[in-house]
């Protein structure tokens, strides 16, 4: 099983340091544009494997796609982070070049990859893959609903103060501060609906700081996170390299599903060996078809400002 990572910077690194550390995959192949960069970072990550105790062989490569050849999966991280103040939609322009070579360039070298797509805005970034290649779309993937479903858990445990443990919950939609649908009709904690721990106005609050939550990291950092998205990647490789049929929240091409056609959208899929192997649809509230619909139509404005 061997991995490639686009973009050896805090997220790239952070996501193949998970995957080195959960011990899986044979070999992860780090590249960057920077020189010098993503070697470096990989012989820092192999300094650990004694003391974390893996295997997996990680090395890095400045530029040299050759050294991705016959890749499981791939990931693309590469582009330029968000700033304080930026919104995800602000990255498109320098983003979509980006994202576009090094999709072709990784086809190139692994026909069969398997794309996972965290560049932002992650949504169109996505759609523009589908666009742009010829890989089927259960083998195109993009990485948020899982990390943001992993944010709203964070928070339900914090209103609940209980174990993130015992919380489950789900977010869909736009991998944007307004397009994300946290689904608190569906979020429970051990089975139990949440709704019968937290009254509404405090699930209304929950729901508002999900969706702002790399905001509220960027603010602090200076940054775009990393940890948390490096650990969400590393998840959806895990589904697919391991036949583990899990489901995640992830960006998906659509065709009617959930009413929405010719989008890359956030919706539970089932992950395995495959790629996305199903997208599972869920029942949805009046309210939260509405949240889903105007989100689709957020994400198909950015869309349109793609040079296709």
């Amino acid at each position: 099983m061997k991995v490639t990572v686009v973009g050896a910077g805090a997220v790239g690194a952070s996501c193949a340091e998970y995957i080195a550390i959960k011990n899986f995959a044979s070999e992860v192949v780090l590249l960057d544009i920077k020189e010098g960069y993503a070697e470096g970072k990989a012989m820092d990550l192999m300094q650990t494997a004694s003391l974390n105790g893996f295997d997996t062989k990680i090395t890095g490569s400045t530029s040299d796609y050759s050294k991705t050849a016959n890749s499981d999966i791939a990931v693309i991280t590469s582009g330029i982070p968000r700033k304080p103040g930026m919104t995800r939609e602000e990255l498109i322009g320098i983003n979509a070049g980006i994202v576009k070579a090094v999709s072709a360039s990784l086809i190139e070298h692994s026909p069969n990859v398997t794309l996972i797509v965290v560049s932002n805005p992650m949504d169109t970034m996505t759609y523009l893959v589908h666009k742009t290649t010829n890989l089927p779309k259960n083998k195109i993937i993009g990485m948020g609903g899982a990390l943001d479903s992993a944010r709203f858990k964070y928070r339900l445990a914090e209103a609940m103060e209980a174990p993130i443990s015992d919380i489950d919950g789900m977010v869909i939609g736009g991998h944007s501060d307004k397009g994300m649908v946290p689904l608190t009709s569906h979020a429970t904690r051990n089975s139990l609906k949440v709704s019968e721990f937290l009254s509404e106005e405090r699930l209304s609050q929950v729901a508002e700081d999900t969706k702002v939550g790399g905001a509220t990291l960027t603010k602090l950092l200076g940054t775009s996170a990393w940890y948390a998205p490096g650990a969400a990647v590393s998840g959806l490789v895990q589904a697919i390299a391991c036949d583990q049929k899990k489901m995640f929240p992830c960006s998906t091409f659509l065709e009617g599903e959930y009413g929405l056609d010719d989008i890359c959208i956030g919706v539970p899929v089932i992950l395995g060996k495959n790629g996305i192997e199903k997208i599972v649809e869920i029942g949805l509230s009046d309210a939260e078809k509405a949240k889903m619909q105007e989100s689709a139509e957020g994400v198909k404005k950015t869309n349109g400002l793609l040079e296709l």
